[in-house]
């Protein structure tokens, strides 16, 4: 890459200040809210219109039949493709559309954009409509920059990174989308900051455990078997010795924040008993003993722990419970699981990006992993694409609060470093 064409990318981008703005606003105020899924089509509609009008060949693709995937609320992508004069490597940049629920605590409107202090405010404007702006940004700056060049640019937004990215990018690597042969390699513009190379995931497993008691009449429980009561030697246990176990093991990946460097286990829900009434029920609950109480359990392991063992931890706690409590009887179930990934420093756009943070900002890029995952676990395990990092502007405690937002200054620079990732791999 030569210094005429650094100068020409700087210079692109900056004209480009005005629409990067106007961009994110733009898909901020697309309520795009998950669940249930709404307003997919009309992000995809809106993006495709704006890539189309820059040269971009575009597809709209509804995962049918993904989890999540209904006639009513359609879980839909969008893959924008441009190539080259000649051949080479394709690039695809991948930010997911959806937002997570807005929740209650926000001084302005979740869906307003409104600006101040050169910041834009806005469910989702961080995690991560902000940074799928300036990927569009980025392409279009190098495009203008560079017109003659090699392999092809991608462009994706896609569904469902919320809550899995089933109908989204894991559908779109199960139709061969992310196939070395087809892309070599992927940015996912998540909000990690614009100095912070994210080089991959912890591991998680998901799973409900429910006991089993039998039911009788609230006066006399001594007739049944109280599940609820199960369930607390449970947590009982699991605070006695399994918490305390998981603080004790530390990883070497370099996990953000601090306390992510150790296992974890989060308790999601807790469900016992008779269900909850309507909202307009006024009305006592009847007097019985639980036979059923379940809770969620999020476990986030480590790149040195073993899945099967992970399991078995949880299974013996349980079993161990049994011996102690005669009556005592569970079920365990699997929900989830992706192992923890990890791209090599050394892969080619690793490199390439950290040397392009390096020049934007005079300072060495810092290497991360996320403490959860993200959408590299489907373009890793499926697509089996490992020269994928996650990239992009924003401050990640900032995803899911109240008052969320990201910055101008953020999103300049970081479409500037992805420009010039561009520039590096495609303009030789």
């Amino acid at each position: 890459m030569t210094a005429a064409l650094e100068t020409r990318i700087a210079a692109e981008i900056a004209a480009r200040r005005e629409a990067l703005i106007a961009l994110t606003q733009d898909l901020i105020r697309i309520p795009t809210l998950n669940p249930p899924g709404r307003n997919y089509r009309a992000i995809c509609d809106y993006l495709a219109a704006r890539l189309e009008a820059a040269g971009f060949t575009v597809e709209l693709i509804r995962a049918e039949g993904a989890l999540g995937d209904s006639d009513v609320h359609p879980r839909w992508n969008l893959v924008a493709r441009t190539e080259g004069t000649r051949p080479g490597d394709c690039v695809h940049f991948n930010s997911h559309h959806d937002v997570v629920e807005v929740g209650h605590g926000w001084s302005r409107d979740p869906f307003g954009a409104e600006i101040e202090d050169g910041r834009i405010y806005g469910r989702g404007a961080c995690d991560m409509k902000g940074g799928l702006a300036a990927s569009v940004i980025a392409a279009e700056a190098f495009l203008a920059a560079c017109p003659d060049f090699a392999g092809a640019i991608e462009i994706s937004a896609t569904a469902d990174e919320e809550s899995g990215g089933f109908g989204g990018v894991a559908y779109l690597a199960e139709q061969g989308r992310f196939d070395p042969e087809r892309v070599q390699h992927v940015i996912i513009p998540e909000p990690l900051h614009k100095d912070r190379i994210c080089l991959g995931h912890r591991g998680v497993w998901w799973a409900e455990i429910e006991t089993k008691g039998r039911i009788a009449h609230g006066s006399m429980p001594f007739l049944g078997d109280c599940a609820v009561r199960h369930m607390g030697a449970v947590l009982a246990e699991m605070e006695a010795t399994l918490f305390p176990l998981l603080a004790t093991r530390r990883t070497e990946m370099p996990v953000v924040p601090e306390g992510a460097k150790q296992s974890t286990l989060n308790i999601n829900a807790i469900h016992g008993g008779a269900a909850e009434p309507d909202d307009d029920y006024t009305g006592l609950p009847a007097p019985c003993v639980p036979d059923r109480c379940r809770i969620t359990i999020d476990r986030r392991y480590l790149i040195e722990e073993d899945l099967s063992e992970v399991k078995r931890e949880v299974t013996g706690m349980l079993e161990r419970i049994k011996t102690a409590r005669p009556s005592f009887d569970y079920e365990i179930r699997d929900l989830f699981d992706v192992r923890p990934t990890m791209t090599d420093r050394d892969a080619p756009i690793v490199r390439t990006t950290a040397a392009a943070i390096e020049k934007v900002l005079g300072r060495e890029a810092a290497f991360v992993v996320s403490p959860g995952t993200y959408d590299q676990k489907h373009i890793d395990r499926i697509g089996r694409l490992k020269n994928c990092i996650a990239y992009g502007p924003g401050v990640l405690d900032l995803a899911h609060q109240p008052d969320e937002w990201v910055g101008i200054a953020d999103m300049e620079d970081s479409a500037r470093v992805m420009a010039l990732v561009l520039a590096e791999l495609l303009a030789a």
